[in-house]
């Protein structure tokens, strides 16, 4: 039986002294309770209580940490089946593979373009989260080793080692494990040996099973041996066989409290073409994958599935939305356009790109349309020419400039006499109606 708030809070502290981030002992029992916080995030608690409420309170999906501080890539603790129901909390972290055939110029060169896939989207830092290291398990274990090391040395982000071999594994972890490393992966064929290595290294474990039966008993197995932290890993083969599967174990964890499959998942992905690659892994990052192994690294493999997770793990209960102000793009002075757009983070941050891609310095001012985009807002009578004419006068524009020339949204003609007739913005001209068409525009009909 779960435990409810108020079992918690009769064993916490009661001193509401907020080193948990929550204003009271009663909020954060609330969030153990929905299990949504560890009960490990009260640093007050007695042993006594913890003991006795430490399994019963856990989140059905434990959390697992791999890398080092400054590599360290957080999965797992989810608490919802549907991102409708809340929101999922922690995004999939994408892993490149680094093939053992590579030499070690060329691993080089690889780890070095993984670091650099890093791309701005809607004013976040998308970027891979892991170097997946393959050991090859034909050489001697120090081959192993030194293959990890270069890799764990060169990448600005968390390591996957990858292999069967548990001698080549062991000596690769030994030269690595100050990295935390994932351990990938254990089976029914070598379970003992990679649990061994896991625990006495206390590093995170993935483990596979032909099933979901074999794989909870592989869990429990490795549980047994020490492994605190590890990863449910499948083979995404049958996408649709394997969503299937995916679903079934986290619904076991989540609503069945079914221990043995509370932890997060990662997908390696199977395909035959790096587009159904970037496919798949999409789809996996939605259902229901923690990490998702491919093999590719081009940037416009990388980038659809970087824009899935982002989309995917944006609350939706809380509007996308940017702060709303005036916005210099660039260096702009008294004679530079001036144009007006809402403050969904997308609208601002498409239109925001374009301006800076014209090289024409603008002001932007941002109307508060709690976080609707141009046309949805005017539907939802969320922006008008009345609230436009407002936002510039508080955000002060007419100060910045010397004209009386201001550029609309060209979804918004309607708006252009109401603005010209009540406010100084006696020239209103309308712009595009999508935001790629701002620099041939601004090129061809600022003056």
């Amino acid at each position: 039986m779960a435990l409810t708030g108020m079992q918690i809070y009769k064993n916490l502290p009661k001193t509401n002294c907020k080193d948990c981030g929550l204003p009271t002992c009663m909020a954060f029992a609330m969030q153990v309770a929905a299990k949504q916080r560890p009960l490990a995030d009260c640093p007050h608690i007695s042993g006594d209580a913890e003991a006795a409420l430490s399994e019963a309170s856990a989140p059905p999906i434990k959390l697992v940490k791999i890398g080092a501080s400054g590599k360290e890539f957080e999965l797992g603790q989810e608490t919802v089946m549907f991102r409708h129901e809340e929101k999922f909390h922690r995004s999939t972290g994408i892993a490149i593979r680094i093939p053992s055939s590579l030499s070690d110029s060329e691993v080089e060169a690889l780890v070095e373009k993984i670091n650099g896939s890093r791309y701005v989207r809607v004013g976040k830092e998308l970027k891979v989260a892991f170097c997946a290291v393959e050991l090859n398990s034909d050489g001697a274990p120090g081959d192993a080793a030194a293959r990890a090391k270069l890799v764990a040395d060169k990448s600005e982000v968390a390591l996957v080692l990858v292999g069967n071999d548990a001698a080549s594994m062991k000596t690769a972890v030994e030269v690595t494990k100050d990295q935390r490393p994932l351990i990938y992966k254990a089976d029914a064929s070598n379970i003992d040996a990679f649990a061994d290595i896991a625990a006495s290294a206390k590093v995170p474990l993935a483990v596979s099973g032909s099933n979901l039966e074999e794989l909870a008993d592989l869990t429990q197995k490795a549980k047994d041996k020490g492994v605190d932290e590890m990863i449910l890993a499948f083979v995404g083969e049958d996408p649709g066989e394997t969503i299937r599967t995916l679903t079934t174990a986290r619904r076991a964890a989540l609503r069945k409290q079914f221990r043995a499959l509370g932890y997060p998942a990662m997908i390696e992905i199977v395909s035959d073409s790096p587009e159904k690659e970037s496919i798949f892994a999409s789809i996996f990052a939605a259902k229901y994958g923690g990490i998702v192994l491919i093999g590719g690294s081009e940037s416009w493999e990388l980038l659809p599935i970087m824009t899935t997770v982002q989309d995917i793990y944006t609350d939706p209960q809380v509007p996308n939305t940017v702060e709303v102000k005036l916005y210099e793009i660039g260096s702009p002075n008294e004679n530079s356009p001036v144009m007006f757009t809402t403050n969904f983070s997308l609208t601002y941050f498409s239109v925001e790109g374009e301006v800076e891609r014209s090289k024409i310095p603008s002001y932007i001012a941002v109307v508060d349309t709690e976080g609707l985009g141009v046309l949805n807002s005017y539907a939802g009578d969320k922006i008008s020419a009345e609230k436009v004419v407002k936002t510039l006068e508080a955000q002060k524009v007419a100060d910045k400039v010397k004209h009386r020339k201001l550029i609309i949204p060209g979804l918004l003609p309607i708006f252009r006499a109401e603005i010209e007739d009540t406010s100084e913005w006696k020239e209103v001209i309308i712009g595009p109606e999508t935001a790629r068409e701002i620099p041939a525009f601004l090129t061809s009909s600022w003056k």
